[in-house]
């Protein structure tokens, strides 16, 4: 158990701090290795609530990041398995207990698709696409080998970022939390915007 402090916690980091105080290390490992097939829980936030508290003395910051690391990478390839061997009809089964609607399989499956295994790095800085990263990689058929060579890198640099703001960041995390959610959003509505536009210009075309 982690000692407790004083010291003023940042907001954003208040509902998951309780669990990264009690269960420390374990807690880290867990939640993000969960997040990883499919299951909704706030990465960032794990990793900065524990990098926190890093910073306060109370965990060491290596250990934070180790296992961050290597949850996410174990997490990812038990999606990759169940995309690979269940394919859509085990998502289409079990897929709602845990909220992966066919809507979001679908709009995972299509960026992934087109945009190939650069996704596989890049999507673990986004909501909804992190989740769905191995499991949509699996159901695409992508090779195992080009796989964990990009979710090694992307899990690594994840995890290093969020893990040194939540060391350094104190009361701006707050900051870095909501300006990453508004970044998510924008971008999000590049790609519907992008996608409506180029369908609209087909049925133009017709």
């Amino acid at each position: 158990m982690i000692a407790t402090t004083a010291q003023h916690i940042p907001l954003v980091i208040k509902d998951i701090a309780p669990l990264i105080h009690h269960y420390g290390y374990l807690a880290v490992g867990g939640l993000l290795f969960l997040e990883d097939f499919g299951i909704l829980v706030p990465g960032e936030t794990v990793l900065t609530a524990a990098a926190f508290y890093a910073g306060l003395g109370q965990l060491n910051i290596f250990l934070v990041i180790i296992i961050g690391i290597v949850a996410s990478i174990i997490g990812d390839n038990i999606g990759f398995a169940i995309g690979t061997y269940g394919g859509h009809p085990f998502l289409e089964r079990f897929g709602r207990y845990v909220f992966l609607t066919p809507e979001r399989i679908d709009k995972a499956e299509s960026f992934f698709n087109k945009y190939g295994g650069r996704v596989v790095t890049v999507a673990r800085f986004f909501d909804g696409l992190r989740e769905l990263n191995g499991i949509i990689a699996g159901i695409s058929e992508m090779k195992w080998a080009r796989f964990i060579l990009f979710n090694v890198i992307g899990a690594t640099i994840w995890v290093i970022f969020w893990s040194l703001i939540g060391y350094f960041g104190g009361d701006h995390i707050n900051t870095f939390l909501t300006f990453e959610l508004y970044l998510t959003i924008t971008i999000v509505a590049i790609i519907a915007a992008r996608f409506i536009y180029k369908k609209v210009r087909k049925e133009k075309i017709r």
